[in-house]
């Protein structure tokens, strides 16, 4: 996936000199920044589609960073995010981060701790982008297949050879290998192992002995 728009940093804090402050570290190592005063604010924005994280205040006015962070977890919006708070609390953090967190830093913190906990959230942004591509992308090229293709496809992966994947589904083995050969072009497998690969990505099981999974439609 090539990535067409820079990688954004959403800061989401009601104190405006915070905001400001975040916005031009942020800005010393190329990244774009966007902020907000309000968890609301935020969710009204047309937010592009590039790998990024929030820098989210725990103190917020109206709902807090804490209950924030589990309705975006609800509403399936996984940005990776990095929680600021002026007030230590133990308890807290160690919630926000078996929640997902990346960090948790008490101001004034670090700006270098700030900086490497935003990197690591883009990273971990962008590599989840990426694998969410590739398994669609999986996802459309299964669908190329026809029946027969996807009866087969369980069997190759779990190692059979032609003759006993003919044997399985009562065919001959010239025309396994047609089906073989197609579903390894239609998939963009270079080799069995590729196929495995891409098999455990989709959820696909090896077929055991004189049976064939069941194949997401």
């Amino acid at each position: 996936m090539t990535e067409t728009v820079p990688s954004m940093v959403f800061v989401v804090d009601d104190d405006p000199s915070i905001r400001d402050a975040i916005g031009r570290l942020v800005g010393t190592v190329g990244l774009r920044v966007e902020t907000f005063s309000s968890a609301r604010e935020f969710l009204r924005s047309n937010r592009p589609q590039a790998p990024s994280c929030l820098v989210l205040d725990v103190r917020l006015p109206g709902i807090s960073g804490i209950d924030f962070q589990r309705e975006l977890s609800a509403a399936n919006i996984l940005i990776p995010i990095i929680f600021i708070t002026a007030h230590a609390d133990v308890p807290m953090s160690v919630k926000a981060m078996k929640a997902g967190a990346i960090e948790f830093l008490t101001k004034p913190f670090k700006d270098q701790d700030l900086l490497d906990a935003v990197q690591l959230g883009i990273e971990k942004d962008r590599a989840r982008r990426l694998s969410e591509a590739e398994l669609s992308e999986l996802q459309h090229r299964l669908r190329t297949l026809t029946p027969r293709e996807r009866e087969v496809l369980p069997l190759v992966v779990s190692g059979r050879l032609n003759k006993q994947v003919a044997a399985e589904i009562n065919a001959s083995e010239a025309t396994v290998k047609v089906h073989r050969s197609q579903l390894m072009r239609k998939m963009g497998a270079e080799s069995v192992a590729d196929l495995v690969r891409m098999a455990g990505k989709l959820g696909i099981s090896a077929a055991g002995p004189k049976a064939t999974s069941s194949l997401p439609r």
